[in-house]
C-alpha cells in the first residue's frame, strides 16, 4: 500500500487541473469499490497522464507485491483467527488432530489441535500500521516497511497447551513462531489480564521494536511438525 502511495503521488504531480491533494482525498466520500485510489487513476487515465499499459503494470506489480492483502479484507476476528488460521495450519500440517473427547477425555474446548499427546494452540495476527485510522486494509504493512507496527496475540492461556503455534500476517509474507506454553508464560511481553476475571488468559505484542527477540522461536512452514516431535522427545 505504501509502495502504491508513492507512485501514484509521483504520478500526480504531472496533473493539472485537478485536486487529488491528501486532504481532498480524505474528504471523498467513497463506497466499496468506489475509493481514493480508484478516484486517482481514473483522473491519470482520463487525462493521458499514464497509459492503460502502466496501469496495468501498476496492477500487477501490486498484486504481485501483495499475494496475502486478501486476508486483511477479513473483517471478523473468529473468521480470520479462527475459521482461516486453523484451517490454514492444518493444510500445511494435516498430521494435526482436531480434537475431541474420544482423543481426550478430558478435552473442553481449550486448545485447537492435538498431535501424539501434545496439545497444540493456535494464534493469528496481522501487522497493521500503529497510530493510524482507516480500515485493515488501508493499514496493511509489508515485511519491510519502515513504518511501525503493532501484531497483538490475544486471548493466550498458557496453562491450557502444551504448545502454541503464532501466525504473523504481512501484506507480502507470512511467517510463524512456535513456542512451548513455559516460554509464553515466562516472556517478558506477555501482559496477563487480558480480561477482568479470567485468570490465567492475557495477550501478546510483537512490534518493530521487539520482533528481533522472537526470532529464535521462528519456524519454516515445512519444520512445524518436525519441531513439533523434537518438543515432544525432548
Amino acid at each position: 500500500m505504501e509502495q502504491l502511495e508513492q507512485i501514484l503521488n509521483e504520478w500526480k504531480k504531472k496533473l493539472t487541473g485537478f485536486d487529488l491533494s491528501i486532504e481532498a482525498l480524505s474528504n471523498l466520500y467513497s463506497v466499496y469499490p468506489f475509493n481514493k485510489f480508484e478516484y486517482v487513476i481514473s483522473h491519470l487515465l482520463a487525462t493521458n497522464t499514464i497509459s492503460l499499459d502502466d496501469y496495468l503494470e501498476l496492477r500487477q506489480n501490486y498484486i504481485a507485491r501483495n499475494k496475502f492483502m486478501h486476508l486483511y479484507e477479513i473483517t471478523a476476528p473468529r473468521t480470520f483467527g479462527e475459521t482461516w488460521a486453523h484451517q490454514h495450519l492444518n493444510e500445511l500440517v494435516q498430521e494435526l488432530e482436531v480434537p475431541s473427547k474420544k482423543i481426550d477425555p478430558n478435552y473442553q474446548c481449550e486448545y485447537d489441535f492435538y498431535y501424539d499427546g501434545l496439545k497444540i494452540e493456535v494464534k493469528a495476527s496481522r501487522a497493521v500500521k500503529r497510530k493510524s485510522g482507516g480500515s485493515l486494509v488501508e493499514k496493511a504493512l509489508s515485511l519491510d516497511s519502515k513504518s511501525g507496527f503493532d501484531m497483538n496475540f490475544q486471548q493466550i492461556k498458557p496453562r491450557c497447551c502444551d504448545i502454541f503455534i503464532w501466525i504473523g500476517v504481512w501484506s507480502d509474507v507470512i511467517r510463524y513462531w512456535l513456542l512451548t506454553s513455559n516460554e509464553v508464560q515466562s516472556n517478558k511481553y506477555f501482559s496477563k489480564g487480558q480480561h477482568r476475571g479470567n485468570t490465567g488468559e492475557g495477550q501478546l505484542w510483537i512490534k518493530d521494536t521487539n520482533i528481533t527477540e522472537f526470532d529464535k522461536y521462528l519456524v519454516d512452514p515445512k519444520s512445524i511438525l518436525e519441531r513439533i516431535k523434537d518438543l515432544k522427545n525432548n
